[in-house]
């Protein structure tokens, strides 16, 4: 504006001078006189500093007649109520309690493999076959000799009933009888352990020996690996400060970084102990897998929404500012006129909770308040200012 002004100013004094002050000048210069020239440069130059006077008297009338005197231009934003949600952000490992090793409970060579790394198996189905050293034929004498002393008991039971026979002939083959069935029921629950099957359903995961193998129990050997990935979870160490607010049911937010996925669940343990070494307490988040994508043992971003406030006042970070006692504060724009001038006036807040750029106001601000945001470092408290809102 200043220099729209001056170049006015300085057109209307040349027109005013006509062309006589022009061809004075070039006369002047034509003259090669030199104390005459410096005199012709003085006049101009104090004609300049009176132009630059009036051009400074002109603005500053325009300026108290407008009202914009050292008005500081501010942008503002309304304070709304709106829900917030602070979350806990932590990091776990995906775990899941059917991934399990499966050792022989039998010593002898590993006669049969009936499964492959990677198929589906179901609880029970039969995995391996170990050589039962003559075994099933031992199992099958004792079924014979079970049989017999079961007919002997039986028969001396019914003459015991009819008053025939002694008591003793009647106990000894009960006793015997008893002692059979246990004994065939011992070798039968050996013979079973040389079948290998599925504790769970699930997929192997892993084929660790070869048919033909010797294995033993209590050797460490392993056999198999077996993980059923529908019923995964997540545990995560949380510090102990959070207990109060951490419990069963929160809403979560798993995020795996590899797979570039977020599911959203919700807290389903949490442990009644705290680790002394790190004075924290575990939580077990169910994750739901059913495209099979999420692996044991793969890192995610574990949030957990410790705080909700549904009528919470918001504002940017950027806005606060501290006093000498501590006190934060933001300014407010009230009483704004239809020139959108408005007083800038200085709010002591308390603040609660912060999530990125924004923090929670417990008090000092009102839903519907003008908050200064641009501008805010250089307003002072009681001071006008003009609002430039972009529409």
């Amino acid at each position: 504006m200043k220099k729209i002004y001056l170049i006015t100013l300085s057109a209307l004094a040349l027109i005013s001078c006509g062309d006589g002050k022009e061809k004075s000048i070039d006369e002047i210069i034509a003259s090669g006189d030199l104390e005459v020239i410096r005199a012709k440069q003085q006049e101009l130059s104090n004609e300049q500093l009176a132009l630059r006077a009036d051009l400074e008297k002109v603005e500053s009338a325009i300026r108290n007649l407008e009202g914009f005197k050292n008005v500081p231009l501010v942008t503002t934003f309304e304070a709304k109520e709106d829900t917030f949600k602070h979350y806990l952000e932590l990091q776990g490992n995906v775990q899941t309690k059917q991934n399990v090793l499966i050792y022989p409970e039998m010593a002898g060579t590993l006669l049969k493999m009936y499964v492959k790394q990677g198929d589906k198996v179901r609880k029970g189905q039969v995995l391996a076959k170990i050589d039962d050293g003559g075994m099933s034929q031992s199992v099958a004498a004792a079924e014979v000799q079970t049989e017999l002393a079961r007919t002997t008991y039986e028969r001396q039971k019914r003459l015991w009933e009819q008053k025939i026979g002694s008591e003793i002939q009647y106990l000894q083959a009960k006793t015997t009888f008893e002692a059979q069935k246990n004994s065939l029921r011992q070798l039968k629950e050996q013979l079973s352990k040389t079948i290998i099957t599925a504790p769970f359903s699930g997929t192997i995961d892993d084929v660790i020996v070869e048919e033909g193998t010797v294995v033993a129990p209590g050797s460490g050997m392993t056999i198999f690996r077996i993980v059923n990935l529908k019923d995964m979870y997540i545990e995560v160490d949380v510090p102990e400060k959070h207990l109060p607010n951490v419990t069963e049911g929160k809403d979560v937010e798993v995020f795996f970084p590899v797979l570039g996925k977020t599911i959203a669940t919700k807290v389903r343990q949490v442990a009644s102990y705290i680790n002394p070494s790190n004075r924290s307490f575990k939580i077990e988040v169910p994750v739901p897998n059913n495209g099979g994508s999420i692996k044991p043992n793969l890192t995610a971003k574990v949030r957990i929404n410790d705080y909700t406030n549904p009528k919470a006042i918001l504002i940017p970070q950027s806005v606060i500012s501290e006093n000498a006692e501590g006190e934060q504060y933001a300014y407010v724009a009230s009483d704004k006129d239809e020139k959108n001038l408005a007083d800038a006036k200085r709010t002591i807040i308390e603040t609660g909770k912060t999530q990125g750029d924004l923090v929670e106001v417990l008090n000092g601000i009102a839903d519907g308040d003008n908050i200064i945001k641009e501008g805010a470092r250089s307003v002072k408290n009681g001071q006008k200012v003009e609002v430039i809102n972009k529409k």
